[in-house]
């Protein structure tokens, strides 16, 4: 009997979670695990940018700001159902949510905020030292996925205006002994997107 009464709680509780994840609308900062029944390859968490995209393989980019999970399901089954026989089985949940801003701002913080996002084995933000540069900060990003496109890495930084400046660093010729010019200093939100690589490249 204790069992069963345990068994019927935690049934409860998931059905209260998925209810309250139905109801919930996605904000830039929050972490998405998708999950592909069909192709194992394909799961993963993703961080929702400051523009409110995700970027998923065979999808490209997603806006997921302002949508449910069952709308970004929904979205991602079918941009990627092309590359399958039968429509995949795609689950969308919450893995995390951003923390709110403490509005007492009386002391500057020491260190900025950059995300990672795309094909990186540890996406997500990262909170690094005012001066860190992007080579610097490739080194904590955990690794690129075998889909990473590395000779065409994105540095994407909002200026003023809300303009969204891009620079493109080909990480491979780096790594390879080509010289960097001018290693880019970090900015706070600047993000380090890895595009997924295309077919032969």
């Amino acid at each position: 009997m204790k069992y069963l009464v345990l068994a019927l709680w935690s049934l409860c509780l998931a059905a209260t979670s998925l209810a309250a994840q139905s109801n919930y609308r996605v904000q830039p900062g929050d972490t998405l695990a998708i999950e592909v029944l069909e192709d194992g390859d394909l799961n993963r968490s993703l961080l929702v940018l400051p523009d409110g995209t995700i970027n998923f393989p065979f999808a490209g980019t997603l806006r997921a700001g302002g949508r449910s999970v069952s709308q970004i399901q929904a979205a991602i089954t079918q941009a990627i159902a092309r590359n399958f026989a039968a429509p995949p089985t795609v689950f969308v949940t919450v893995a995390s949510v951003r923390p709110p801003v403490l509005a007492d701002t009386a002391f500057e913080p020491e260190t900025i905020d950059i995300f990672f996002t795309g094909e990186i084995n540890t996406p997500g933000a990262r909170a690094v030292e005012p001066g860190t540069t992007f080579l610097q900060a490739i080194s904590l990003s955990g690794g690129f996925t075998r889909f990473a496109a590395t000779k065409r890495v994105q540095l994407r930084r909002v200026g003023h205006g809300g303009n969204v400046q891009t620079f493109s660093v080909n990480y491979r010729a780096l790594s390879d002994g080509a010289a960097l010019q001018n290693d880019i200093i970090l900015q706070d939100g600047d993000v380090i997107l890895v595009p997924e690589r295309r077919l032969f490249e």
